[in-house]
């Protein structure tokens, strides 16, 4: 499902989007563990869901991601009822991505891709992304999706995304390749340090609307993506939540398959990932996600095939001159409304 705002399938942003140089540099990769058994294995089974835009919940110390600098007030709380009508957050508005371009983590092209990507949002007009234009997301984009579910197998694991039948593929207990064929969703390899499954991804594809976010953030080959995915308590995975609640925007109605149960206390998974790229950033820095059981099965998602849930053009945000908005736009403007956050 197509959660954005009013996207725009015909816009042209080749002067918008830097995309660095193709250099090649060397990535130390963690070394795998030795083979676990089954019954050492954590358990991540299941559908796990977490409704927030763009999703990632900023570190409790250190460099943290770009964020966006389009606010509006938070609509829900944590376990979905509506926010109180005081000291209510100004938290990202899903509607407009304004990437805050003067983070230090940004070097000085990657920050100037920023800002013109931001100049588009703020014409009126929504920037090509990957979400928006049907492209496979890289990592660590791709984990603004509400909704995933880890298969766990002998030798690999599979995660499988609620976007467009996104499908990561991850080999245990090995190494990268001396020479890593580029890919869109890059060379993952995993293995467990005790109950922590990490993953660690490399030679990512790059093609002309590429990006480590949905503010248009660039990445090149020297991408370098270590996530860490645990099983944490209740009460630990709800400060995380109220934490990004502060941040993103909250969506998720109960008869969304990503939404999350709202009378399950048990175990949320928690993803800490980290990235790294010096042809981007001046360091490496970190977010996390934290998921919870979802509600449901989760719902099919087909970018190209906008027959469920589209409405007439003529019911769009009016700033949208009718000329300028796609079928693709009109999906996901209404699945965002949905859930309340498409108006």
């Amino acid at each position: 499902m197509h959660r954005q705002r009013d996207f725009l399938s015909l816009i042209v942003i080749a002067a918008a989007v830097v995309t660095p140089a193709w250099g090649q540099i060397g990535v130390p990769t963690a070394e795998p563990a030795s083979v676990e058994t089954a019954a050492s294995i954590p358990d991540f089974s299941g559908i796990w869901g977490h409704p927030y835009l763009p999703g990632f919940e900023p570190p409790l110390s250190g460099p943290g991601p770009v964020v966006n600098k389009s606010r509006r007030r938070q609509i829900l709380g944590t376990d979905g009822p509506l926010a109180p009508s005081t000291n209510v957050p100004l938290v990202s508005d899903n509607r407009q991505f304004v990437g805050d371009y003067t983070n230090p983590i940004l070097k000085p092209q990657a920050a100037e891709a920023v800002r013109k990507q931001g100049e588009i949002e703020l014409s009126g007009v929504s920037a090509p992304i990957p979400s928006n234009q049907c492209w496979p997301e890289p990592v660590p984009y791709i984990f603004f999706n509400f909704g995933m579910q880890m298969l766990q197998q002998p030798g690999k694991i599979t995660i499988l995304y609620d976007e467009d039948h996104a499908v990561r593929h991850v080999r245990m207990n090995q190494t990268h390749p001396a020479h890593v064929t580029p890919s869109w969703y890059g060379d993952s390899v995993g293995h467990y340090e005790g109950d922590i499954l990490v993953i660690d991804t490399v030679g990512f594809k790059i093609g002309p609307f590429s990006a480590v976010d949905q503010y248009g953030t660039p990445y090149t080959q020297a991408l370098h993506v270590v996530e860490r995915y645990r099983l944490i308590d209740y009460e630990a995975a709800r400060e995380a939540w109220q934490r990004g609640g502060r941040e993103n925007i909250r969506g998720g109605a109960v008869n969304e398959g990503w939404a999350p149960d709202p009378n399950y206390k048990g175990k949320a998974l928690q993803l800490q990932f980290t990235v790294e790229d010096e042809g981007v950033f001046t360091t490496a820095w970190s977010a996390t996600k934290t998921y919870r059981r979802a509600f449901l099965d989760r719902p099919e998602r087909v970018c190209a095939e906008n027959r469920i849930n589209t409405v007439p053009k003529k019911t769009l945000r009016s700033r949208l001159p009718s000329s300028r908005i796609s079928d693709g736009t009109a999906h996901i403007i209404t699945q965002w409304r949905n859930v309340g956050i498409g108006s």
